[in-house]
């Protein structure tokens, strides 16, 4: 049932499927899609063109495809209309969550309240993005991997498919912190490789790889690799031991990823 209020704008270019709800407010833009079953809570917001799979759930003043409008002094150009947000059928937006034009989020995904991702990120299906997480530009997350509250994730960044990412953990992708033309050319996120764990308050240096399996201990700074299957803490972050083969996801998918060069 679609719920008819004056307060409600739905662009007569826009589609809605079968047992659509929508809230007081709720703004609906040209050539939007919006699936079968969806529901959009009070003064939501879906910006043109934005596509919603079956049976999403959007709360109260989320918005969802806007375009990003860089400061006057940013060093990061994104193009001047990037495609529309896509959004996988049965995943649910939190109240006061945006989301960015050019962005892929997959189904069954969970984006929590006032969480924030930026424009061409790629999230697979299953993913947890919690509350007042920030993902940045550019970033690829992975199937089934979780990001817990106040987590920070810069731009550039790579997190594979499996990953735990504890709260407050906290990615970089600048040594220079915007200083000399040296950055533009060294300039990039972490890479954490598939099943890796990253505990409370971590944080993790520029281009850092933490290896597949590791296991990287609350409050670690983390200035180098970290290999696959290996314990790290400390500041900096060193090896202490293996992780034990009862954590692996695994155990003989992993070994093989163990071994590879």
């Amino acid at each position: 049932m679609l719920n008819s209020y004056d307060t409600t704008f739905i662009d007569h270019s826009a589609v809605l499927g079968d047992g659509c709800t929508l809230g007081f407010g709720a703004v609906i833009e040209a050539n939007a899609q919006i699936g079968p079953g969806c529901s959009i809570g009070h003064h939501a917001v879906i910006h043109a063109g934005t596509q919603l799979g079956a049976g999403c759930r959007v709360e109260a003043h989320a918005v969802l495809g806007r375009q990003p409008r860089p400061a006057a002094t940013s060093t990061v150009r994104p193009p001047a209309h990037l495609p529309p947000l896509v959004i996988g059928e049965g995943t649910s937006i939190g109240a006061g969550a945006v989301a960015y034009a050019g962005t892929t989020i997959g189904s069954q995904c969970l984006l929590g309240d006032h969480a924030f991702v930026r424009e061409s990120c790629t999230i697979g299906d299953l993913v947890v993005v919690g509350t007042h997480v920030t993902v940045e530009n550019e970033v690829s997350i992975g199937s089934h991997s979780k990001l817990q509250t106040g987590t920070y994730i810069a731009a550039w960044t790579t997190i594979e498919e499996h990953c735990f990412i504890a709260p407050c953990v906290v990615t970089s992708n600048d040594n220079f912190m915007g200083r000399t033309e040296a950055r533009f050319a060294q300039r990039g996120g972490p890479t954490i490789r598939r099943g890796a764990r990253v505990g409370a308050n971590v944080t993790l240096l520029p281009n850092v790889e933490v290896g597949a399996e590791a296991f990287v201990a609350a409050g670690a700074v983390v200035t180098r690799d970290v290999p696959p299957g290996k314990l790290v803490m400390g500041s900096p972050a060193r090896i202490v031991r293996d992780v034990p083969p009862s954590e692996l996801l695994e155990e003989t998918e992993i070994t093989d990823l163990l071994n590879a060069p």
